[in-house]
């Protein structure tokens, strides 16, 4: 027999496994000998009090449990057909595993380089402050989420099945603990061995893969796409398109007005990179100056409404580092990452408000691409801020704040440099103001968060795309073109590494159906 029970564990007993056998068999109301077995099926961190973890766990009572091996039937594709995919990121990775389980062949086309190679590009930004505008933290195989972190904090089923995503990224490799936390980590030192896995299987099975190979048109013929072109020079024809390209390839948008495809744009959230100490968000959070045993590095999320708009943190790396993910020479954009132990002195999130037509109205600039031109406009502007050389302005959040210069700056995870900026008189000051009022808001729910002992770095911009691509809701194909299947973040239909793989496979699974009705 197996009952499924709640308990909760204090963290110093989380690798005690006699004392999770004791708490469920006092809870089920059981002889502790009748348990043969206790699995975790689900864990999270309760730290309102006294830290601990809460578990939801299968008993096995008088029965020993069988191992479930989690398992995919990947075969060689022997179809003729294909689908061209633009895009090597979650979405267009899941995309070609779901178009090889339905029988047709993917083509993938990376702008980039492979996981691998792409390491010397990164290196290169961090200490050179040289932009590789193909292969960085945004472009490349696995996308933007390979070397930023790996978080995977999607748990609503209405987009798709999560755990299908989830049990695809363990038999590629991943931990099988991503499978129970709530907040499931993969980190940016293992994400590149499961990318490559995953390419591996799109290869045996006859998809391919090619890398340097950006597309820079459409091949449309009536209404129809037939393929695109490659680096300005190479036509390669295809049943069905999906471009599933992230938000940062500008360029797409650009080809996409070219043929004046519907597009619309949409709104996003802009805002600053917040750094603290990670001891000081320990003891915020666990209540304790000393982090106890067995806890990993604190997080948070927090969120009010200030004048009408959220203001709220965004992807929050615990015991992590500011990167540059700029995608040009005459930009910085910031983001976070950390890797699988967590282990940097710095916490560092995303503080970023809800920004729309009102805010890019007074730029003076409208139409679809709007958003895009203002999120470029801040990021040039703390670009020429920082100096160049992707350093960036900064400045404690206390003088922030008060409107004054930061005479010193605290330590930074950010590699490239910082530079003290008064930031509060270079942004908009619809963000200024609400950013500032956020930040003593949530010092209120997290008592010290407010500290010159913390700082902002600028900007965060790429929080989601700016632009939506326009498709139709049922058959997700492009309004205007057939077979175009707008995917992922890029397009503007998801936002994080698991709702990108579930859009990717759900345009898959409608190219597939595409492809077998009409060629």
């Amino acid at each position: 027999m197996i009952k499924t029970t709640d308990i909760s564990v204090p963290p110093r007993f989380i690798n005690d496994y006699g004392f999770l056998k004791k708490q469920a068999a006092k809870n089920l109301k059981l002889n502790f000998n009748e348990i043969k077995a206790v699995i975790i099926t689900k864990r999270s961190i309760d730290s309102r009090k006294k830290p601990v973890f809460r578990l939801s766990v299968q008993t096995f009572i008088n029965e020993l449990p069988v191992k479930d091996i989690i398992k995919f039937n990947f075969q060689p594709v022997k179809s003729n057909k294909k689908i061209i995919i633009v895009g090597s990121g979650p979405a267009g990775l899941f995309a070609a595993l779901r178009a090889i389980e339905l029988g047709i062949k993917p083509v993938i086309l990376e702008r980039g380089k492979n996981v691998r190679d792409r390491r010397f590009d990164l290196k290169s930004i961090l200490q050179k402050g040289d932009v590789n505008q193909d292969s960085n933290y945004c472009f490349g195989e696995g996308g933007a989420g390979t070397y930023s972190d790996g978080k995977l904090y999607t748990r609503s089923n209405k987009r798709g099945n999560v755990k299908r995503i989830i049990d695809l990224l363990i038999y590629h490799g991943a931990d099988e603990n991503i499978g129970i936390d709530s907040h499931p980590h993969i980190g940016s030192n293992k994400l590149p061995k499961i990318i490559k896995a995953i390419r591996e299987t799109i290869i045996k099975c006859n998809g391919e893969f090619n890398f340097n190979a950006k597309v820079t048109d459409f091949i449309i013929t009536g209404n129809k796409i037939q393929g695109v072109v490659i680096n300005n020079n190479k036509e390669l024809s295809g049943d069905a398109v999906i471009v599933a390209t992230g938000h940062s390839a500008r360029d797409i948008y650009k080809i996409c007005k070219k043929y004046n495809l519907a597009m619309e744009a949409k709104p996003f959230a802009m805002g600053v990179r917040i750094e603290h100490p990670q001891f000081l968000i320990d003891s915020i959070q666990y209540h304790s100056k000393i982090r106890p045993v067995n806890l990993p590095a604190a997080n948070y999320s927090l969120a009010c409404q200030v004048n009408n708009k959220g203001v709220y943190s965004f992807c929050m790396c615990p015991g992590g580092m500011v990167i540059p993910a700029s995608t040009n020479d005459d930009e910085l954009v910031l983001n976070g990452m950390s890797v699988s132990k967590r282990n940097s002195p710095f916490a560092n999130s995303g503080l970023v408000v809800e920004v729309n037509e009102e805010d890019w109205k007074k730029y003076k600039v409208h139409g679809s691409l709007a958003g895009l031109m203002f999120q470029k406009e801040l990021e040039h502007l703390a670009y020429n801020a920082g100096g160049g050389k992707q350093i960036a302005p900064a400045q404690r959040i206390t003088d922030f704040v008060n409107k004054r210069m930061s005479n010193s700056l605290p330590a930074t995870s950010y590699i490239p440099g910082i530079k003290s900026v008064p930031l509060h008189q270079i942004f908009p000051k619809e963000i200024v103001k609400r950013l500032s009022k956020s930040l003593l808001i949530f010092n209120k729910k997290m008592k010290g968060y407010f500290t010159s002992d913390a700082q902002i770095l600028a900007v965060e911009s790429r929080t989601s795309s700016p632009v939506r691509i326009l498709r139709n809701r049922e058959t997700l194909m492009h309004v205007d073109v057939e077979g175009l299947f707008p995917a992922g973040e890029g397009a503007g239909y998801a936002g994080g590494i698991v709702s990108a793989a579930i859009d990717g496979e759900r345009c898959a699974e409608q190219a597939v159906k595409f492809v077998n009705l009409n060629n």
